[in-house]
């Protein structure tokens, strides 16, 4: 199995894009500025050793050299021996809301940043239990399968964005059905829950009734209600506007805590609103460690061996060769041709 000890350093590699275009930027900047000066060819002429397909490769070496120092921050390992475990925990399903009401702000950053980061904890605090992922807007389907893998689970996790379903709605009754299928046939006795964070808003299906069927297979449903009752406008991704309805006013979305309530109770759970506080994740938290614990086996990869060492070496391979290429031609090894400037010439 491959993964990456420190899998949040990729982020970096979203830097390579910007150093590219102020590169870009700068070359069209310098053309410019020696076109002003005179004529191109007759400044050719009178600067006989420059060299831009030099300039380029020393650039494109270094990017590339960036890209493999990124990744080797990170620590790719691979797993190369497997083992089967037993554990004593319980198996959580979450069920989250990512239609385009979740992006209203009356919690900061927003609804479903703020659910993020609350899951981001309880993820964190997990030792032993096992957890999956649903998302859900207008369809619901299962991100991540119940799992052991917590580094995965913060990983698809931060990959949630509402543009991950175009299906707009709300059907949480799917969402649960789809969490309950998620737990398997299995008649293991281990503690099972289904964490259900949404508005409650615009339910396009009866959830009370799958809530009801979850807590007959002995499945707990808590809802995490994340939003405001007076609600916020729905701000539209990239714009400085609001989403709209047909007659052109501003859509308020609204928390439906009744609904929430009403899925909590139904599902033997409990309702917990998610503001800007803690309190949320402490109630929630609470409660699962009431759920009783059950022993189960998992398989798991140890002796993971570090991979980072190729890919330094290689990167620094590739710096050497940059700090070797002159940015002016050598009359030595022009001869050799290795940038292709004497076939320019032709």
């Amino acid at each position: 199995m491959f993964r990456f000890a420190n899998i949040e350093m990729l982020w970096l590699l979203i830097t390579i894009p910007a150093f590219v275009l102020a590169y870009i930027l700068y070359t069209k900047r310098k053309q410019r500025q020696l076109t002003d000066f005179g004529d191109p060819e007759l400044i050719q002429q009178l600067m006989p050793d420059a060299s831009k397909s030099r300039t380029l490769w020393k650039f494109a070496l270094s990017m590339a050299a960036l890209v493999l120092l990124i990744v080797a921050a990170a620590r790719p390992q691979y797993g190369q021996k497997e083992k089967t475990i037993k554990r004593q925990g319980i198996e959580v399903m979450v069920a989250l809301d990512i239609s385009n009401s979740m992006l209203a702000e009356d919690v900061a950053p927003n609804r479903l940043d703020r659910a993020k980061q609350m899951l981001s904890k309880m993820i964190d605090n997990m030792v032993d239990d096992k957890v999956g992922l649903v998302i859900f807007a207008g369809d619901a389907f299962t991100q991540l399968p119940i799992t052991c893998d917590y580094v995965s689970a913060k990983m698809f996790l931060n990959t949630i964005s509402p543009n991950l379903i175009p299906t707009q709605g709300t059907a949480i009754g799917a969402a649960l059905q789809t969490a309950v299928a998620s737990f398997g046939t299995s008649e293991s006795e281990i503690g099972r829950a289904i964490v259900l964070i949404t508005d409650g808003e615009n339910h396009e299906d009866d959830a009370i009734e799958v809530a009801k069927k979850a807590k007959e297979m002995g499945i707990q449903v808590f809802v995490i209600g994340i939003g405001k009752p007076e609600g916020a406008p729905i701000p539209k991704p990239g714009t400085n506007d609001y989403f709209k309805d047909r007659a052109g006013q501003v859509v308020v979305s609204r928390l439906n805590e009744e609904m929430c309530q009403q899925i909590a109770s139904s599902g033997n759970g409990i309702y917990v609103r998610c503001d800007n506080t803690n309190t949320a994740m402490r109630a929630l938290q609470q409660e699962l460690d009431r759920i009783a614990t059950s022993e189960f086996e998992t398989t798991v990869f140890e002796d993971y061996n570090e991979q980072y060492q190729s890919f330094l070496l290689i990167a620094l391979l590739l710096l050497l060769i940059e700090f070797f290429i002159l940015s002016r031609k050598n009359h030595r090894i022009s001869r050799m041709d290795l940038f292709g400037e004497n076939n320019n010439k032709q």
